[in-house]
């Protein structure tokens, strides 16, 4: 029953994710996180959006699209961070449930 749980909340988050995307919500999708000094000012930022959705998809630079960045295609379905079985961003910092296209500016291979 809890995986029940799980799901219909991660697809409600998701959903509202989606929602924020295509309102037009306009994120910080470059620079991209491409160094470590890059990628732990992200983070930092995060960290102190605490639990405020709207922030953490603008300061991860989310789109509901794949981004291509140095001639290299950015879906979420191929970040380190993704759990392909939940659609899920496991990243600490944007513990996320996410859509297989969807890009980040902290996509790690």
């Amino acid at each position: 029953m809890a995986i029940a749980l799980e799901t219909t909340s991660d697809d409600q988050r998701r959903e509202e994710i989606r929602t924020l995307l295509a309102s037009g919500l306009e994120t910080e999708v470059f620079p991209r996180g491409d160094s470590h000094d890059e990628v732990q000012s992200i983070i930092a930022r995060l960290k102190q959006a605490g639990d405020d959705l709207k922030a953490k998809l603008v300061i991860a630079g989310f789109t509901d699209h794949t981004v291509e960045h140095g001639g290299i295609e950015q879906p979420c379905e191929t970040c380190m961070y993704y759990l392909v079985h939940r659609r899920y961003c496991e990243l600490p910092e944007l513990d996320c449930p996410v859509e297989p296209e969807w890009s980040c500016r902290l996509w790690r291979i």
